[in-house]
């Protein structure tokens, strides 16, 4: 099969990461007799050093023509003027909002040999396994009005949450389809009992529970669930929240993993592909500019990422297995980045922690 990428590395380490996620995709495709063509772009900062806009239209209409977007991170203090337009975030926003990926898949697990990396008992944690499917088109980052002005008693903001039912509807759908092919639980995550928008996300998941019988249906207001993530991780199976709280939520969650750089996701839209969905792919976590070009990120997020794309996009089960069975053995024989390292264990760089994956895949 051949595979073609938009490969989208940002900013920070951003093209730390990206450079060992492609050095696996290039060996498990070689493995199962698969082409990768790759056509990069920059994006973010680095878009806005040389083209002066964080999301130039003809990387947007490249994307468009390719099966799956590989990317990075954006970001950098290079770029941290809250008085300037210009924000490397408004590319990964863009991108979202362009490409109509509307539902963001953030799986959390627990590996047992990193158990010892997150601050919270390994009693608690045993079995976690969960995916959080998070809104990325609507909610406050996307809501008008949105601005800031002064008046005679001082400075103001305004910023707007608003969804619409095709909005909710459709995530939930997302995740009540996931639940179905998983243990069958979902929960909903608002704050019903204050904001009108996630009254309407309760009702709307009301409504489709009813479309999926078999499927154990859960609501949970966000402040209860930020505490019951850390209480009782593994009772949890599939999570469906808006734009916002998924932002936060995922966040904490990676406490649970042991660490941002095991944290991948895969961003969703209608689109379909010939064996799959078109999406977008990267690891959840920053671009860590303090540690760019350093050779010290841990690049398992990103790796996961393309797990997750040879899976969702293109259909190649096999394919996906072959790479987490690869980040299983190198994580068993002792492998790792200094954010989840603990005594006793390897300490290794980005490329090594990817060559060492590379060669098991």
């Amino acid at each position: 099969m051949e595979l073609n990428l938009a490969v989208l590395p940002g900013d920070g380490i951003g093209p730390d990461v990206v450079a060992e996620g492609l050095r696996v995709l290039q060996a498990v495709c070689k493995r199962y007799g698969h082409t990768a063509h790759l056509t990069y772009r920059k994006v973010g900062g680095a878009s806005i050093d040389e083209f002066g806009e964080p999301l130039p239209a003809e990387v947007l209409e490249m994307c468009r023509q390719q099966d799956a977007v590989f990317f990075g991170a954006v970001g950098g203090p290079k770029w941290d003027d809250p008085r300037s337009k210009l924000d490397p975030q408004q590319g990964i926003l863009g991108l979202r909002r362009g490409l109509d990926l509307f539902a963001n898949l953030r799986p959390v697990k627990v590996y047992a040999m990193l158990i010892d990396s997150s601050p919270v008992k390994p009693e608690v944690l045993q079995g976690t396994d969960l995916v959080i499917v998070r809104e990325l088109t609507g909610g406050l980052y996307f809501g008008r009005p949105r601005r800031r002005w002064t008046t005679s008693r001082g400075r103001r903001a305004v910023d707007t949450m608003r969804y619409t039912e095709q909005e909710i509807r459709r995530l939930l759908k997302v995740g009540f389809d996931l639940a179905r092919t998983r243990r069958r639980k979902l929960c909903c995550v608002d704050k019903h009992n204050v904001l009108e928008t996630s009254r309407l996300w309760f009702e709307i998941a009301e409504e489709v529970a009813q479309e999926y019988p078999e499927v154990q249906l859960e609501h949970l207001l966000v402040d209860n669930f930020a505490m019951s993530l850390i209480r009782r991780p593994s009772t949890f199976d599939v999570v469906v929240t808006e734009n916002t709280f998924g932002d936060i939520l995922t966040d904490e969650a990676a406490v649970l993993a042991g660490s941002l750089g095991m944290m991948p996701s895969a961003s969703l839209g209608t689109k379909k592909t010939r064996k799959g969905t078109f999406g977008l792919y990267e690891p959840i976590h920053g671009s860590a500019p303090d540690i760019a070009g350093q050779n010290k990120a841990n690049p398992i997020a990103t790796i996961l990422s393309a797990a997750m794309m040879l899976r969702y996009s293109f259909g190649l089960e096999r394919e996906a297995q072959a790479v987490e069975g690869a980040i299983l053995q190198a994580l068993t024989e002792g492998y790792r980045t200094a954010d989840i390292f603990q005594p006793g264990t390897r300490l290794v760089s980005t490329t090594q922690m990817g060559e060492a994956i590379a060669n098991y895949t």
